[in-house]
């Protein structure tokens, strides 16, 4: 017997704001009944698990012991750009100058996530 992942829960003030703000980041809609006001609101993924909302009246206060790490499907550093503009923080930049590495971003709630290299940055470096 085993377990299947079924979401990835992640707690924050305002389910359903935080919700549209990973919608935008992964181009994915909200559930179909989810609405404002709701204390429980999903991002259905294209495949995978669902990234599951939970409102908590509880704020953060530490590191996050479990992050996103996002592939984006063209450059990393455009995509950075891009999820600064969404509203998210840089809160580390752990890129290198040869293109390695990775930048550490935070979600309008202070939730850490990382932006990796695209899959074609990565190749390109390997070749």
């Amino acid at each position: 017997m085993v377990s299947v992942l079924q979401n990835v829960a992640i707690d924050c003030a305002n389910a359903y704001e935080l919700a549209q703000f990973w919608s935008k980041v992964t181009g994915r809609p909200l559930g179909k009944d989810d609405k404002p006001g709701d204390e429980a609101v999903e991002v259905v993924l294209a495949e995978g698990p669902v990234l599951f909302f939970a409102q908590v009246p509880e704020p953060k206060t530490i590191k996050n012991r479990l992050h996103l790490c996002l592939r984006p499907e063209d450059s990393r550093d455009r995509e950075v750009e891009r999820l600064l503009g969404l509203g998210a923080t840089l809160l580390a930049d752990h890129r290198e100058p040869d293109g390695g590495g990775w930048a550490v971003l935070a979600d309008p709630e202070g939730n850490e996530f990382c932006v990796l290299r695209s899959a074609a940055e990565r190749a390109a470096m390997e070749a």
